[in-house]
């Protein structure tokens, strides 16, 4: 590649995250080799997004970010609350069933969130949002007020698993692609409120599953957690939509051509990794606390406590990012989730895991909140729904492998202590993989991105 198409990747992403278009090497090499472009325009006359046509403020884009906010809440933050059934299942219900085997109904959850994010991003940028809204809302609600008639492992795993995990993700892709319709300069910020939903679904739903149950069965808990489903999943229907007409873009469902861009498919194997070790906290640390001996119900309120310190992390981190760059924010962040991670098994006390939680939920809100950002700066908006879809498909085989495996550790070992150390190990290294890609897009060590 010719001295001056580096220079340009350099240039363009030591500009601020807000200046960031298609990278500089798929423009050289289109120009230079005669390949036609990938985007077909609907209409030719159709002017060309600049940072200046993207509105990032005013009543309706602060709207979008609302409704965005209630998807959030209904799916992130209904799957994030996972720990609470899996200590609930596994003194009920589901006792004679191995803590790995139960892990999976969370794992398939978890995966799904994403894996989806492929077809359902393709038909985003084809047109489609609010049919694919409506669908999975029906099939969310569905799921949720059917799971108390569930009695055997392979029901759990149909509908709690594949049912609930399925429409979750069906929203979550075109939610995020849609935020990149309204906010380029403060999408931060705008990513970082819409992740503030997922936290306070992660601490409103445990702590109403574990009040209700006792007092209304678990049967009427589920039901009214998916009256709130159905609410919130409404308002977010009626307050968002695109704003960008659809563009016919070449190459399918799966655009190969990003994997040419090197810091996009290395950042592609770094969230897999990351992710194959995040959720394994989330997934035992209720468990964790009922093995120590920590009395009462109070262990299954850490999956809250998680969830409700994250809020921090999360809208903390959406602000600072704008001003110095979503990795930047990233990287210190998801370093302390690796650590907290190798350190929570030695937490044996009601204090030091309280601690611990608190902690991790901060750093993990951070880094979570923030990880499509990269995605979708690696790129125009033409395709951002297609290109953050790839993106999350790696995340959903992290989310679908972790749990069960750090579930099948600690049946083999007997306690979470190598647990923590293979999760936190395999966090790290995709720290390091994320430092990669980082570097290769600036060119140097010292940059804003």
């Amino acid at each position: 590649m010719a001295a001056d198409s580096k220079h340009g990747i350099v240039e363009s992403f030591s500009q601020p995250s807000s200046t960031l278009g298609t990278p500089a090497c798929f423009d050289s090499e289109e120009k230079s080799s005669g390949i036609k472009a990938d985007v077909v325009h609907v209409s030719k006359e159709e002017p060309v997004n600049s940072d200046d046509e993207f509105p990032d403020g005013g009543v309706r884009a602060w709207m979008i970010i609302a409704g965005a906010m209630c998807t959030t809440f209904t799916t992130f933050g209904y799957v994030n609350s996972w720990g609470v059934f899996q200590a609930y299942y596994e003194q009920t219900v589901l006792r004679e069933k191995a803590s790995s085997d139960i892990a999976w109904i969370g794992s398939i959850q978890y995966a799904l969130l994403f894996m989806p994010s492929i077809f359902v991003g393709r038909l985003f940028d084809l047109g489609y949002f609010r049919s694919i809204l409506v669908a999975s809302t029906a099939l969310l609600v569905a799921a949720t007020f059917l799971i108390p008639h569930c009695t055997h492992y392979w029901q759990f795993i149909l509908c709690q698993g594949f049912a609930v995990g399925l429409p979750c993700g069906c929203v979550f892709a075109p939610t995020v692609a849609v935020i990149a319709h309204w906010f380029k300069k403060r999408r931060g910020l705008a990513m970082g409120l819409n992740a503030v939903g997922s936290s306070l679904g992660g601490t409103i739903l445990p702590i109403m599953a574990k009040n209700l149950i006792p007092r209304v069965g678990f049967a009427w808990t589920m039901r009214i957690i998916g009256f709130v489903l159905l609410v919130l999943m409404g308002a977010a229907i009626l307050l968002m939509k695109r704003r960008l007409p659809p563009r016919k873009v070449a190459g399918g469902l799966f655009n190969w051509r990003a994997f040419r861009y090197a810091p996009f498919t290395i950042y592609c194997i770094s969230g897999f990794l990351t992710f194959q070790g995040l959720y394994t906290f989330f997934t035992f640390v209720a468990v964790s606390a009922q093995e120590i001996g920590i009395p009462g119900d109070f262990p299954f309120y850490f999956v809250a406590i998680m969830n409700g310190t994250s809020l921090f992390g999360r809208f903390g981190a959406g602000s600072v990012s704008d001003r110095f760059g979503p990795m930047n924010v990233m990287i210190p962040c998801t370093t302390a989730v690796g650590v907290l991670a190798i350190a929570w098994p030695w937490a044996r006390t009601e204090a030091s895991l309280l601690a611990v939680t608190i902690l991790y939920g901060l750093a993990s809100g951070a880094f979570v909140s923030l990880v499509s950002n990269p995605a979708m700066n690696f790129g125009g908006p033409e395709d951002v729904g297609r290109r953050v879809g790839v993106f999350l498909t790696f995340l959903a085989f992290g989310c679908l492998s972790g749990p069960p495996i750090s579930g099948a550790i600690r049946t083999a070992t007997g306690g979470f202590e190598v647990v923590g150390i293979v999760a936190g190990s395999i966090v790290l290294l995709g720290v390091g993989l994320m430092g990669v890609a980082r570097y290769l897009a600036l060119g140097r060590f010292r940059g804003r991105l």
